[in-house]
């Protein structure tokens, strides 16, 4: 029972510098003058072959452990654990970040009084 508890632990070592990776993409981007908007849209697109081939490595290196009786549970919950933190991190960290760390457009056209 404890190994498939290690194994949902486990993607966080792997997930958590990608999505840092992409928040730095957007900043770097935005700092080269890209618009906010496009630097998020890129943020999922361009580091998308580095991070699918980083999760799919360390996938199929635990399909090798996944009929052992004892290690069984973490290979499967590390598998499926990588597949959807890597569909996460690819489309939901991105939007996310878009949503709440977009800069506030200054209001057009006010006077103040």
């Amino acid at each position: 029972m404890a190994t498939p508890m290690i194994g949902l632990i486990g993607p966080a070592g792997i997930i958590v510098p990608n999505a840092m990776r992409l928040v730095d993409f957007i900043h770097g981007e935005v700092a080269r003058r890209l618009a906010f908007e496009k630097a998020a849209i890129l943020a999922g697109a361009v580091p998308t072959r580095p991070i699918v081939l980083t999760a799919l490595a360390a996938m199929i290196g635990m399909f090798f452990i996944v009929d052992d009786p004892i290690f069984s549970g973490l290979a499967i919950a590390l598998i499926f654990g990588l597949f959807v933190a890597t569909i996460l991190t690819l489309w939901i960290i991105p939007l996310l970040y878009f949503i709440l760390a977009r800069p506030v457009e200054k209001a057009r056209g006010t006077t103040s009084g």
